[in-house]
């Protein structure tokens, strides 16, 4: 079975997640923006073997902490879609405007695209490709659980910011319209920020996508 636990991180409270799989206890880590001695300390905790490294999107609050990560345990970088390679290259500007520590280079092992699957242990994801927050933002589905990973596409009562460069605010709700409901109104996702929710409730009563 999957499982999953959520560390917010940084000082924007970035919500890194943590996802393994019990058969085998590997792991992956979904947005390490930071804090990286907090989240290893989690994955001792629990007895886990990490094996990689997910992106949901390249804003430092996300991605900040992944080329240290990547080169301190060998770990290679899936994701997120080739649309963000400029926010990676950006994030040592991104670090100094934000007052982050200085982020490490870093180059994907793999770019993902929607359709795609992930897997870590013996537990597979879905791949989605949700642009309009980011160009290359994706997400990871695991119906298995009924959960969704959604980076900083949709928020309890809110949706992404589409005013940073390559944001689209039409893109962003097609993703989650055309991209998310579909996943089920049971499923609940976990947001980049903020507590999680259910794409059932945000349906109905979320000011910007509600009724949709």
């Amino acid at each position: 079975m999957l499982h999953y636990l959520t560390v917010p991180v940084t000082a924007f409270q970035q919500n890194c997640s943590l996802v393994w799989c019990d058969q085998t206890m590997e792991a992956a880590v979904i947005d390490p923006g930071g804090d990286l001695d907090r989240l290893l300390a989690e994955v001792q905790q629990r007895g886990l073997q990490l094996k990689a490294i997910w992106l949901t999107h390249a804003h430092i609050d996300h991605a900040g902490g992944t080329g240290e990560l990547a080169q301190q345990l060998h770990l290679p970088v899936i994701g997120p879609h080739e649309g963000d390679q400029y926010w990676i290259d950006g994030l040592p500007q991104q670090s100094t405007m934000f007052g982050f520590p200085p982020a490490l280079p870093f180059t994907p092992t793999r770019w993902l695209h929607d359709g795609d699957t992930v897997t870590i242990g013996k537990e597979t994801l879905n791949v989605r490709h949700c642009p309009g927050h980011t160009p290359g933002h994706v997400v990871f589905h695991a119906p298995q659980i009924e959960r969704c990973f959604v980076g900083d596409v949709l928020f309890a009562g809110s949706i992404g910011r589409t005013d940073f460069p390559g944001g689209n605010h039409q893109q962003l709700i097609a993703s989650i319209t055309q991209r998310l409901w579909p996943m089920g109104d049971a499923t609940v996702f976990i947001p980049g920020h903020g507590p999680e929710s259910t794409f059932g409730r945000e349906r109905r009563s979320n000011p910007y996508v509600g009724n949709t």
